[in-house]
């Protein structure tokens, strides 16, 4: 039988839980309804909402009933919801109210300049809101602090509990050589995907008829969640029975709207199968890290999505969608196009490949921003430098560079490199689940997603923050984290249609 100060202890949860859902709702009307006129005081909303929940979770009677409970000898859900209220209490305690007010109010404003500096293609229209974020970001890792010392390491364990710089250098360091030579053969071997397919005519309305009948497909639960249109697709789990997703359209190219959905879709399912209606509020009915959020929706995305046995079974209805577009387009032309490895400006645009060297240069130029090594101004300099290196190709605009993500606009600093992690989760958990499901490719192929998202229900999204990353990959797969299956399922498509 639960104690009075465990029940307690939920019950305020809960409550602060239920703040935070107004905060969420804010967040994604500012970024898919608000209105240029009321940034300003949605900036005011935001930042009154952010002060309120951090006083009311940081407070004594809070601190005093995680104490109390942590000299009774707790075990099984209570046990796991007791460990991460403390560890986000005192992760919490650490930062004054003015500057979690602080961040919550420029977050807004600088989403809203990132917005107008994108479309005017003018990094100078966002600089100072990004300054002025780096400040806060640097205000909040020193009072946050880190064991190693690194103020990347504070940001970062928000984000990835249990990671540090130094450890995600070192798995990164093992994957890119291999991916690096990957790439290169690629490239040498002469022979290119016929992407010009993908830049017909795709009329939007058609597009979002497929997208939202994709999400569906795949197992997003409509009724309890929103297909809309932003500037920087994205997935708000909102609260219990409310996940959104946003995607957005472009006519001249397929791939943007149609697996940007499948992506956002791969987090919103994460979200609904959460156990939030039994465990709202606390750290079980929560993702256990980003880099399991996003191994997800890259699963749905790439290791699904851009499989042959799931075109078996979609290709009729793209076809029905677009007849025009695809009149003349065979179904090996199609799979190679949707499968070309070829180095691109924008990193939500990328092939499964040099997907992960997008994520490197961002890591790298983040710790330099966060350390003070790298002045605002000489960003732009210093990503289309860096680009030119890593991809050969010669940024021609802000737009194409260093302003095409929304990330540093919202304070989300440590939170790219969980996209490369997520990449290597996907890939582990995806071959684990083919030795899991009989047949199932054949299931996909008759476009049955349930063994799979059920194998995905049973074995993460169950388990809310239960564990870390690395320890769920441990006992899903019976192996560490590693970029193996990810260079193997990479090799295996170079084989297969480039035959490298």
């Amino acid at each position: 039988m639960a104690s009075e100060a465990y029940e307690q202890l939920v019950r305020e949860l809960r409550e602060i839980g239920t703040f935070g859902t107004v905060s969420a709702l804010l967040g994604w009307d500012e970024q898919v309804m608000l209105q240029p006129g009321g940034t300003e005081f949605r900036s005011d909303q935001s930042a009154l909402m952010a002060r309120l929940i951090h006083e009311r979770f940081t407070s004594e009677d809070v601190g005093d009933r995680i104490a109390k409970l942590e000299a009774q000898a707790l075990g099984g859900d209570a046990a796991v919801i007791v460990r991460e209220a403390r560890r986000e209490y005192d992760r919490a305690t650490k930062l004054p109210t003015s500057l979690v007010e602080a961040i919550s109010k420029t977050t807004v404003l600088s989403q809203s300049a990132w917005i107008e500096a994108r479309k005017k293609n003018d990094f100078a229209i966002f600089a100072p809101w990004l300054s002025r974020m780096l400040d806060l970001k640097r205000q909040e890792a020193a009072c946050i602090g880190s064991k190693s010392g690194n103020p990347y390491d504070a940001l970062l364990d928000a984000y990835e509990p249990g990671e540090s710089a130094e450890s995600l250098t070192a798995i990164f360091d093992k994957m890119k050589p291999p991916l690096v030579a990957l790439i290169k053969r690629i490239a040498e071997c002469g022979k290119q995907a016929p992407i010009e397919i993908l830049e017909r005519h795709y009329p939007a309305a058609a597009q979002q008829k497929l997208a939202r009948e994709a999400a569906e497909m795949i197992g997003y639960d409509v009724n309890a969640g929103r297909l809309d249109v932003s500037v920087h697709p994205f997935c708000c789990g909102i609260a219990p029975g409310d996940t959104r997703i946003t995607t957005r359209y472009d006519e001249a190219f397929f791939n943007d709207a149609f697996f940007g959905t499948l992506h956002e879709t791969g987090h919103a399912m994460y979200e609904q199968g959460l156990p939030k209606m039994q465990h709202f509020g606390t750290a079980l009915a929560e993702a256990t890290s980003l880099g399991i959020h996003e191994s997800q929706s890259r699963m749905w995305e790439n290791l699904v999505g851009r499989g042959r046995a799931f075109w078996r079974f979609a290709m009729p209805k793209v076809r029905a969608a677009f007849p025009d577009a695809l009149k003349d387009v065979s179904d090996d032309q199609w799979m190679f196009a949707i499968n070309d490895v070829r180095p691109s400006f924008i990193r939500v645009e990328a092939d499964e490949a040099t997907y992960n060297l997008h994520i490197l240069l961002r890591f790298e130029l983040e710790q330099a921003m966060i350390k003070g090594d790298l002045n605002v101004a000489d960003i732009p300099g210093a990503w289309d430098e860096r680009f030119k290196a890593y991809f050969g190709l010669e940024v021609r605009d802000a737009a194409n560079g260093c302003l095409q993500d929304v990330h540093w606009s919202a304070g989300l600093i440590g939170y790219f490199p969980t996209y490369a992690l997520g990449n290597m989760y996907a890939s582990q958990f995806f071959e684990q689940a083919q030795k899991d499901i009989p047949g199932l490719d054949e299931h996909l192929e008759r476009g049955e997603f349930k063994p799979l998202l059920q194998w995905l229900r049973t074995n993460i999204h169950q388990h809310g923050r239960r564990y870390r990353g690395r320890e769920l990959a441990q006992r899903v797969t019976g192996q560490p984290i590693s970029p193996d299956a990810l260079i193997r399922h990479l090799e295996a498509k170079a084989k297969h249609y480039y035959g490298v």
